[in-house]
């Protein structure tokens, strides 16, 4: 027998083996596990409202960006993390009475900067579309309040009623799945405590509250 022959025959029937033991033992096959973790990033704007001041609506257009991670207990159920930049606040739109009648409010506006790190339990369908619920802690960096009227006598200074340090949110948020690791979502989150410990009778109620809609991209890189 050629030496050449016996190579083919050797090869053709070592082909055989492999195929029959394939067959019998289908994890032979290499499957690539699904990752445990993975990691994005997330940019959007947010349209927001204090719930307490004298106007109403999500006037207030501020930044929300940072990273994202996701660790999945199940391969539909995942936790994540998010360490944001956020802006929150309020704006007004208009003319507005204070609360005691006498001071025709011209101008009200709230800009909060947080560091914020929301936690959520996320459910997810097969394409990859996910809907989360959780909790969000926010660190206040910096703040900017302005309120003009049209009473002359009236004197406001912001820093006789501050804003507390920190901000704990309620959050609920939906992510659809656009294109491989894009996905577009959007997130409603509202403050469980109130944002600072006194108000000025005049220009708002006792207790007020950060209301927030985002909407948001978000890539990651499985």
């Amino acid at each position: 027998m050629k030496p050449r022959f016996f190579l083919l025959l050797l090869t053709a029937a070592s082909l055989m083996i492999q195929k029959t033991a394939f067959a019998q033992n289908p994890s032979n096959y290499y499957v690539e596990e699904p990752k445990t973790f993975v990691g994005g990033l997330v940019a959007g704007a947010n349209f927001t409202q204090v719930d307490g001041d004298s106007y109403k609506g999500y006037h207030r257009i501020g930044l929300t960006t940072g990273v994202v991670a996701y660790v999945y207990f199940l391969p539909k159920i995942a936790g994540s993390i998010e360490l944001l930049f956020s802006q929150k606040g309020a704006k007004s739109n208009g003319g507005q009475l204070s609360n005691n009648g006498q001071t025709l409010i011209t101008k009200q506006n709230i800009l909060l900067n947080y560091a914020e790190i929301p936690v959520q339990l996320n459910f997810f369908d097969n394409k990859k579309n996910h809907a989360g619920v959780g909790l969000s802690y926010s660190q206040l960096i910096n703040s900017k309040e302005e309120i003009e009227g049209t009473n002359k006598s009236l004197v406001y200074n912001p820093d006789d009623y501050p804003f507390r340090k920190m901000d704990l949110n309620f959050i609920l948020s939906g992510e659809g799945h656009l294109y491989k690791g894009l996905f577009a979502g959007i997130r409603f989150q509202y403050s469980l405590l109130s944002i600072r410990s006194k108000v000025d009778p005049e220009f708002g109620n006792p207790q007020q509250y950060n209301n927030v809609f985002s909407l948001r991209l978000m890539y990651i890189f499985y």
